[in-house]
This record gives structure tokens, sequence and C-alpha cells, in this order.
């Protein structure tokens, strides 16, 4: 509570323009209310289910971690041993909406880059799937391949350690190594084991099974680098053609085969194009000629068929810790799991002191019996889910909640999705480039599937800014040196203490490396507006920059200036002023410059509009008696920028109304037309020369003026013009040979 109210005491200093009557917070029960109620929606669909799932379990912390907090086997916090065990979760069946994920991407105004991100986590691969017959044995092992073109190449299999026929496949004498492989690859994550550039292990099953078109026997493998969550979680393994499974085979002492010409397999595997070799009935075929072909026959002979597959995984919703929204879940007297009814939310924590899992994974929630258990309808006795769910629950459709925040009767009011939806701009970091936003596209498909929203899509348009980084400083004994500390003016530091020169870098703030900027102190030495104005002035939007305190002296000057348009200093009042915009000089400054800064907003270029009203303020101070009207439109454009200097310059000059309730200016186009424009010639493709010409000028008479240039004739001497090129207003090109 302290932080949010120090967080809104910030914003309020700086002047945004928020309306708080709609602020919100996921953590309240009359929030997480509708979070729960749109998880038993998930339910009623049956996206929402309970699974056994291979976990990242650290005993030591009582928790689930992510695969980007396991290192080596331990925890990226603390260094205690992790391990992989199987554990009760709730799972929402996000992989429903794979294809609808991916193909309405399409109709988003989003960088290219994010959607990219999302396509690739969505992971779609066309391939087959293909049933190898085991040796021996009344079984068959599906695998999916993105290369059925290649499966006259695959000389042997390997399946994930986890994959259910394991413990059949292995034979008598295999079975200590194989428990011992099972065993280590329980204290890797998953990110370990599918890094690409670690050593290749692996254990002989002491099994073969058949390749269904060479008709020879393979042998099965179990090996780290093959997940159980992708696809079949089984592999065929070609060698000649995959530089995994040929370091794999390298390892091992495994056949190689090359069955697609092009490449020398005795030194790297070959994924390129080339004509099929090796491979009875495909030989002399391209590789997608080889892949339809391929399939044909698996179909036509009942041993597989075309497939797609995505890399993209159930959603796993559980945790095992105390704060997060319960579940609107209970288990009766035979442990299936029953949704409780909608009168009964929210459902809310109970008080607990003890907020530590047990050592076995039971989370803490199942400490407080109190709670837990309960008397259903029927008088049967239920006891609640003691898992519950992750961060991203609330934030997945507070968007929702904005629109009708009051609301107790519903999530949202119809009516009022139907007039805001959907968000017309979100701007966000690339952090949330895959997980949030996803989760939350996620959730909207499911809620218009349901009727309960009107768009397919929740965010139409979406920016990334860019991030406000950071000068560290350290001494030489590779310490940092608070900020409050050194003096730099952008090419030396020295710490102001000791004298010492300092070396600097650019990095994200954090406190660790004391570069933390303070907005209290930049507002309280500079002004909010300059601090606002700054931020916007020191690049492009999508841009990460460096913040330099120093550099904010430029914005402050600014803005002085601009005060004095209005204020005279010496005396403090109203500066004399004529009605109207000014000489026809300054109107083609000012016109100009509405149209730009209109033009730059729209298109959240706030630092190019910032420069284009430097230069209308040094158009207007140039001005002995300033038109009124002309500063009025520049103190209308500043606003958004530095609200609260125009609000205080719009009431000196004698409005009673705000600023802000004024209408945008705007440009005449009259004033927007250039005296002159600048014409580049060229010969053959050089540049020679430049002139202006008026802008209506004729093609003759720029081709005269052209060649009447000294430069362009004496390039010209000696030679013939074959060809004139003109490009109205911007360029000639002569075309000549000797």
């Amino acid at each position: 509570a302290k932080n949010i109210a120090n967080f809104k005491r910030q914003l309020k200093a700086l002047g945004f323009s928020y309306d708080w009557n709609r602020e919100i917070n996921t953590t309240d029960p009359n929030y997480f209310k509708w979070t729960q109620w749109i998880f038993l929606k998930l339910y009623e669909r049956g996206l929402a289910y309970v699974a056994e799932v291979p976990v990242n379990w650290c005993p030591a912390l009582g928790t689930v971690l992510a695969n980007e907090e396991v290192i080596n086997g331990l925890s990226e916090r603390g260094g205690h041993p992790v391990i992989r065990k199987p554990m009760r979760q709730w799972m929402l069946k996000i992989t429903a909406y794979a294809e609808r994920l991916l193909s309405d991407l399409e109709g988003l105004d989003w960088p290219e880059p994010i959607k990219e991100m999302q396509r690739n986590w969505v992971g779609k691969s066309m391939g087959a799937e293909v049933d190898f017959a085991v040796q021996g044995q009344n079984a068959n092992i599906r695998v999916f391949t993105t290369r059925p073109d290649t499966l006259f190449g695959a000389t042997y299999m390997v399946l994930a350690p986890e994959h259910p026929l394991v413990a059949d496949l292995t034979t008598a004498d295999q079975q200590s190594a194989i428990q011992a492989y099972i065993d280590k690859t329980n204290t890797k994550s998953d990110l370990e084991r599918t890094d690409l550039n670690k050593e290749k292990t692996g254990a002989f099953t002491g099994s073969y099974a058949i390749n269904p078109l060479t008709q020879q026997p393979i042998p099965i493998w179990i090996a780290d680098y093959v997940l159980a969550s992708y696809g079949t979680g089984a592999i065929m393994s070609v060698p000649g053609h995959d530089q995994r499974d040929w370091e794999f085979a390298k390892a091992f002492n495994l056949p190689i085969v090359e069955v697609v010409s092009g490449g020398d397999i005795d030194k790297e595997a070959y994924s390129g194009p080339g004509k099929m070799v090796n491979s009875g009935f495909l030989n002399g075929l391209d590789v997608e000629s080889a892949k339809k072909k391929t399939i044909e026959h698996l179909e036509k002979n009942g041993i597989g068929q075309g497939a797609i597959n995505y890399r993209l995984r159930d959603w796993l919703f559980s945790r095992q810790r105390y704060w997060g929204e319960p579940f609107p879940i209970a288990y009766d007297e035979s442990g299936e799991p029953q949704p409780l009814a909608e009168q009964h939310l929210p459902i809310q924590l109970p008080e607990m002191s003890d907020f530590h899992p047990s050592e076995s994974g039971e989370p803490p929630l199942s400490k407080a019996t109190d709670w837990l258990y309960f008397k259903g309808e029927q008088g049967q006795t239920m006891r609640r889910e003691t898992n519950t769910m992750p961060q991203w629950a609330g934030s997945c459709w507070y968007y929702l909640r904005y629109l009708d925040p009051h609301n107790s009767e519903r999530a949202w009011d119809p009516e009022k999705e139907k007039y805001w939806m959907p968000v017309d701009l979100y701007v966000g970091g690339a952090e949330h480039a895959v997980l949030h936003l996803l989760y939350s596209r996620f959730w909207h498909k499911v809620l218009y599937d349901a009727g309960l929203v009107s768009t397919v899509e929740p965010f139409q348009k979406l920016i990334n800014q860019g991030m406000i980084t950071s000068y560290s400083f350290k001494d030489s004994k590779d310490h940092y040196v608070h900020t409050d500390l050194v003096d730099f003016d952008g090419t030396r530091a020295l710490n102001t203490e000791t004298g010492e020169e300092l070396s600097f870098m650019v990095e994200k703030m954090s406190k660790g490396k004391k570069n933390v900027i303070n907005p209290d102190r930049i507002v309280a030495d500079y002004g909010a507006d300059s601090f606002r104005l700054y931020e916007m002035f020191m690049g492009p939007l999508e841009m990460s920059k460096p913040w330099n305190t120093k550099s904010i002296d430029g914005v402050r000057r600014f803005l002085e200036r601009t005060w004095r348009l209005v204020v005279n200093e010496e005396t403090g009042e109203n500066q004399p002023m004529t009605d109207g915009q000014g000489s026809d000089e300054l109107k083609k400054v000012l016109h100009p410059t509405i149209q730009g800064v209109t033009e730059d907003i729209d298109g959240m270029k706030f630092n190019t509009a910032i420069s284009k009203m430097m230069v209308l303020v040094n158009a207007l101070t140039k001005e002995e008696t300033k038109p009124k009207e002309a500063v009025e439109i520049l103190l209308q454009m500043l606003n958004p920028f530095a609200p609260h200097i125009c609000e205080e310059l719009w009431q000196r000059l004698g409005h009673q109304i705000s600023i802000s309730q004024k209408a945008w200016p705007k440009h005449d186009p009259q004033w927007c037309v250039a005296d002159t424009i600048t014409v580049v010639v060229q010969i053959n493709g050089k540049k020679r020369d430049t002139f202006d010409v008026a802008p209506d000028a004729s093609q003759a008479e720029v081709l005269a003026q052209a060649k009447a240039s000294a430069r362009i004739a004496a390039h010209l001497e000696g030679s013939q013009i074959i060809k004139e090129i003109y490009v109205p207003g911007r360029l000639i090109n002569f075309v000549v040979r000797s």
C-alpha cells in the first residue's frame, strides 16, 4: 500500500492526466472476484484441467522454479539442489487456440519483431507423424518429423527419458544405465537439456525399432535433448542431415547415411537443398517433392500421416505459494474437482502466519485447516484447492476492468465494452512480447467465444517503448560508485569525494549498480515540466537511451524562453502583445510547425515535435512585439508535453477555461508551401550539383537552369546527353556518353 501511494504521488506530481476514478488493484477482492469468475468460464469450456506435470522443484526453497531460475541443477537463488518431479498442477489449454493466435496476428498493427517472437513461441511446424514398429514387441513408437523426406536416412531413434515406453523398452542388461541416466536428467532444466552447445549424452535401451521404409532395425536410445513435451517425445534421428543428430551419432559411433546430395557428411550434417539419394522410390527428387511423396506413401500404407505440430505447450497455471488468487475449485470426497458457484466469489485467502510450503511440495494453504475444509451443498465434506493462480492471472484482463471498474454486478458492462474495445494503442516494453501479450490474447479469445466481448483481439496497435538507461560508474577496484558522488560531463567522470577518475558505461538502472535516478529529485531541482520534456526529447520513443541529468538544462532553458514570451522577468508583468498571428514570415514558421507537430504526435515522434516547437520559439523570440494568437497556438501544442507552465501562461493571457479544453489548432496549407525547393542534379547517377527553384517551375525551366550551372556544364563538356530524367521537385539525372 505504501508503494502504491508513493507511485500515485509521483505520477500526480508529474502531471499525468489519468482518470484516477478508473484505478484498479488486481489484489483487491472486488477485482480478483472477476479473475476467479473468468477462470470458471475457462473451466466450463474444458480449457482448465488438472495434470501431473514434471516441474523444477527446489525442496530447500519449497517452490517450483522456472527453467531460467535453474543453473547446473541448482537454484539461481541460494544455489540449492533442484530436482525434476511430477506435481499436480492446473493447466490452461492454450494449445486449443494455437492456430488462431498465429493467424490473427496478421490483422494487428504491431511491430514485426514482436509478431515474429509470438510466431516462434507458438512454433508451427509442418511435417509428418510416422509409426515405427518395435522389434520383437507388439508396440509402435510414433514420431513427429519436419523432414519426412529423410526417412531413409533414419539410423537410430531417441526418446525423451520421461517417455512412457522407456520402461518397457529397457532390456535387463541396460536397466542400471537407463535409470542412472534418468536420475541425472532429473537434475536439469529444459533449457539446460536443449542447449545446442552442450556435450551430447544418452543411454541405449537395448531395444530396436524397424525403419518403415528400409525395414532395417535401428537402435532406440534415450537422451535429455529430447523433451517429452514437444511433438510425441520421440524423434527419428537422421545424422546425415541434422547437426544435433550428427554429433550424437559421432559420440556413440552410430551409422550416418547420406540421403540428400550436396554436402560432406564426414565433416558435418547437410541441411541444404539437393537431390534425394540412397532413398529408394525417392531417388532423384528434390527435397520438397520428396516430402510430399513420402507423406503419400505413409498414408497409403497406414504407417503415418501428414501432421502439424506446435511448439506451444499448455499453460502451467498454478503456484505452490500463499500469495495469488485462490482457485474457485474444491474437491469432493472422491477427490474430483468441483467448480464453486458464482455467488461464493470471491474466494479470499485466509489469515496465516507461516507462508512456507512443506518440503514435500504441499502449498502453504494446506496448513489453513479452518479455511481448507467446508460442508458442500449436499452436506459432503469439501477440500479447497490449495494452489494459487500465477501473477499473470490478474494482468490477463485488467484492460477490460478499466471500462467499468466499480461494477459490483458484472466484470464489465457489455455496452461499455462494445463502445471502448479494442484497445486502440498499447505502449509496453518488449519484455512483454510473448508471455503477457500471448496470455491476454488467449483469454480474450476465450471470452469472445463465450460471447462476453465483442472483439477477436484485445490490442489493435502496439508500440514498444525503449528503456531509459543510466550511466554507471566504477572506480579502479571495479566497485560501483553512486551517481550522487560523480561529476560527469559526458566525456569524463570524477569521484567528487576522492577526485579519482572513474570508468563509465550505460546500463539498466538498478540499485546494485547505484545508478537509479529518483524522479522526486529531478522534479525538485528542475520542475515536472522539464522532467517530462527531457524524457520525450531524449530520442525516438522506441529506442533505449541513457539518462544524463546535465542534459536536462537544455529543455529547461527552452521552457524559460517560452515563459519570457509572455512574462517580463524584470517586472513580472505580461509582455505587450499584438493581435493575430504576426508577420507573413512568422506564419511560414507557425503553420508548418502546427502541421508537423500534429503529425509527429500522431506518429508518436515526440522528440521531433519538440524540436519543431523549439524552432517556433526562436522565431517568436525574434519578434519585437509578440503576436498573441501565435503564442497561444504554441502553448496549445506544448501543453501535452509541459502542462503546468502552459496552463499558467494560458491563464496569464486572460483565459478562464483550461487550455486542455481548447480545440487543437489547425494549419493553413497556404503557409506551408516552401518559397523554393532544392533540386539535385546527377550525371550518370552521380550527384554533381544542387540548386533552388520555385515550386511551380516547369520541367523546361528546371532543365535549362541545370544546364546553365558552371559545374554541370564542365561535366557535360565533350559528352552526349542520351537521356534526361526528371523527378519533379526533386532530381534531374543526365544519362551521357563520351
